[in-house]
């Protein structure tokens, strides 16, 4: 190695045990700068991925799940409020959005495998896909519904007889949760025959 190089490894190691004041001025605020550019495009990539578009932009869920949502009141309703895939699929919460993420990146492998990447394949999978985001839901408390729907929120006399028997008796016991007796209201209903753990 010759005389010059190992000057500047040498000068280099200096700076690196007894920084000056302005290199670690220049350190600091690069590292500053680095972090917010980091978070901003983390966020930034996040929330694209936390989409309808971006849902839909594969045909597995724009011609199966998306075209059976369109034909629902949480499409199209008289008040016009309409519920996408992230409102249902995803948590608000940061720390349950980033889980539910890592979660989803499973649903990403079985597109990449083309596990799911016919009509057929997907109904064949739908069972057992539809169980773990019903054991999923019934987990958190469909806390995802309850971004836009609150027992304390609703005005039990302007439901039906049964809905209203059935969310009165769901308040006062609090074992049941949304997804227990609405599993269809956005989907269709899968077979579920010879899904492992379903009665």
């Amino acid at each position: 190695m010759s005389k010059q190089r190992k000057g500047i490894i040498a000068r280099y190691w200096q700076l690196l045990v007894r920084p000056t004041p302005l290199a670690m001025g220049t350190i600091l605020l690069g590292g500053f700068l680095g972090g917010i550019i980091f978070w901003g495009g983390f966020n930034t990539a996040l929330e694209m991925t936390n989409t309808e578009q971006f849902c839909i932009s594969c045909h597995e869920m724009r011609d199966n799940v998306y075209a059976e949502l369109k034909e629902t009141i949480h499409y199209a309703n008289r008040s016009g409020v309409r519920a996408t895939c992230p409102d249902c699929h995803v948590p608000k919460e940061w720390t349950y959005k980033i889980i539910r993420k890592i979660q989803a990146s499973k649903e990403v492998w079985g597109k990449i495998t083309g596990k799911i990447d016919t009509r057929e394949k997907f109904q064949a999978h739908r069972g057992e896909m539809a169980a773990r985001e019903w054991a999923r839901m019934k987990a958190n408390d469909s806390r995802e519904c309850r971004n836009c729907h609150d027992f304390d929120s609703m005005d039990f006399s302007e439901q039906g007889k049964r809905g209203f028997e059935q969310h009165e008796t769901a308040l006062a016991s609090g074992e049941k949760t949304c997804i227990d007796c609405h599993k269809g209201i956005a989907h269709e209903l899968p077979d579920m025959a010879g899904v492992a753990g379903w009665n």
